[in-house]
């Protein structure tokens, strides 16, 4: 659905910036979202808040786990 009818940017474009971990500011600088008319910015603080929360949460219920393909190679660190 489209959250700012004036520079035409959807909340799939601001779940993106979210999830990679942009807060508002940031997005609003790089997509411009809330900075004409601004009555898109309560429904768009919402937006990333959501899913800021999401990849937050994903991160810490998930281990890190190898990419498929790749060997995990432990490397000790000499102390200098």
């Amino acid at each position: 659905m489209i959250v700012c009818v004036c520079k035409r940017i959807s909340d799939r474009d601001i779940a993106r910036h979210a999830s990679a971990g942009m807060d508002f500011d940031d997005i609003q600088f790089e997509l411009g979202v809330a900075t004409q008319c601004g009555r898109c910015e309560g429904c768009a603080r919402d937006v990333v808040a959501m899913h800021r929360e999401a990849a937050t949460h994903h991160a810490h219920s998930q281990p890190a786990l190898p990419l498929p393909g790749y060997r995990a190679i432990p490397i000790m660190l000499a102390a200098a």
